[in-house]
């Protein structure tokens, strides 16, 4: 018998209108049917000056961005596959025209997954890309 993986999801900045208990129960299949074996993972839904800050500090680029992903590892508790922020401001300025933030959201959540599970659209040659639109098709 596997365990559920734990998942946490930050809304530090209480965003009223993020459903945040439905992301996390989203976010928690999501990861128990992506990740190799239980594992646990944290997303935080964070303003775009902490976003700027992040990715200026990791990235060494001086601007915001939607999503940051940061694999993660084996840790004493068993595998952590990693950690995601996500900039609520920048995720509703890209909402296409009769959706709905969370579903931004999820794109953007799966979107980190798959980086914190080893994919890399920069580098691969379109594996990523075409997984993510499969997924898509099936998660959203």
């Amino acid at each position: 018998m596997t365990a559920d993986p734990e998942i946490v999801l930050q809304n530090p900045n209480r965003y009223p209108d993020v459903t945040a208990a439905a992301l996390a129960g989203w976010l928690r299949e999501l990861v128990a049917r992506s990740a190799p074996r239980p594992a646990s993972f944290t997303a935080r839904l964070v303003g775009d000056r902490a976003m700027r800050r992040a990715n200026r500090d990791f990235r060494g680029k001086d601007a915001t961005t939607d999503v940051l992903s940061f694999p993660g590892g084996e840790t004493p508790e068993g595998l952590h596959l990693g950690d995601v922020l996500i900039s609520v401001p920048a995720a509703r300025r890209q909402v296409p025209a009769g959706e709905t933030l969370d579903l931004e959201l999820k794109r953007l959540l799966l979107h980190g997954v798959l980086h914190c599970l080893g994919y890399d659209h920069e580098s691969d040659d379109g594996t990523m890309d075409r997984l993510e639109a499969r997924l898509r098709r099936e998660w959203l």
